[in-house]
């Protein structure tokens, strides 16, 4: 692509709108999984060992610095349910 074709000056006058939806949403992602772990008392430690995933990968994650993808989003979903249900489960004594 040339330097002075129309598209590139569009975008570094006005910005990318999707790249920039894109960021909004894996902020969103990353805000609410924050604010549903610390409601139900759940560390980024345990929400890693849920995933089986690096405790630094879930940090990046949840400081908006990763990029979700669908898959990472499904993955999301699926411990916060596993951690709701566990809290749910009466305990036995």
């Amino acid at each position: 692509m040339e330097e002075n074709d129309f598209v590139s000056i569009w975008l570094e006058e006005t910005g990318n709108p999707a790249i920039e939806k894109l960021g909004q949403l894996n902020l969103e992602v990353a805000n609410k999984t924050t604010k549903v772990l610390a409601e139900k008392g759940v560390t980024e430690n345990n929400l890693a060992s849920i995933l089986d995933i690096n405790p630094d990968e879930i940090k990046r994650w949840l400081t908006g610095r990763h990029v979700f993808s669908i898959k990472t989003i499904n993955e999301i979903v699926i411990a916060m349910a596993e951690i709701t249900q566990k809290e749910q489960q009466p305990e036995f004594q």
